[in-house]
């Protein structure tokens, strides 16, 4: 079977982005910065096979606009493409969190009820495999969130890096195997005030 390339991105800035909050399962809305950096974003995008959303609506909202500006659709959406869920940590911000979790963070360690990175791995790397096969040898759009495209780097032996809003990468998925592949930066955040 033919290789395919996903470009997974995360979503737009949402309204707790703004607010420094962390979000996890929570489904935020884009600000009104998201929405112009999906539309930068838009324009600097190609055609693609398909496109995939997390459920979420900071993501399914990012896609919805890129999908209209581009041409492509519907917008299929995959559970698993979820954001980890943060347990305790949902709504925090990074203070609150390292007030009351001291170096947590740092340690790259979460709450005992938040979601175990390997299951986000497995679940991610799960529907790159299955998306992959609806277009063999194909490109997909997928808009997902920073904290599973991290999670899903780490666990396939590449660097983690900070994935800032409209970031992302290539995965390629070959013969049920993903690898990761080229970073992709799209839309400066300072830019996007100026820009529409």
């Amino acid at each position: 079977m033919p290789s395919t390339r996903l470009l997974a991105l995360r979503h737009g800035e949402s309204e707790w982005n703004v607010a420094g909050r962390w979000q996890g399962q929570a489904d935020t809305s884009l600000s009104d910065g998201g929405r112009r950096q999906a539309l930068l974003a838009a324009e600097q995008l190609g055609s693609f096979d398909g496109i995939w959303s997390s459920p979420l609506q900071r993501a399914a909202e990012t896609a919805a606009i890129i999908a209209a500006h581009i041409g492509i659709g519907p917008v299929l959406v995959d559970d698993r493409l979820g954001e980890t869920d943060v347990g305790s940590w949902e709504g925090m911000t990074h203070a609150e969190i390292e007030a009351e979790w001291p170096g947590y963070i740092a340690g790259n360690r979460r709450p005992p009820d938040a979601e175990p990175l390997d299951d986000v791995a497995r679940r991610a790397e799960a529907a790159f495999v299955d998306i992959a096969a609806t277009v063999p040898g194909g490109e997909v759009l997928v808009v997902t969130h920073a904290g599973l495209l991290r999670t899903l780097c780490r666990a396939l032996g590449s660097e983690p890096y900070r994935f800032d809003n409209l970031d992302g990468s290539w995965f390629i998925v070959e013969d049920g195997q993903v690898r990761v592949g080229e970073r992709v930066h799209l839309v400066d955040a300072e830019s996007v005030t100026d820009a529409l």
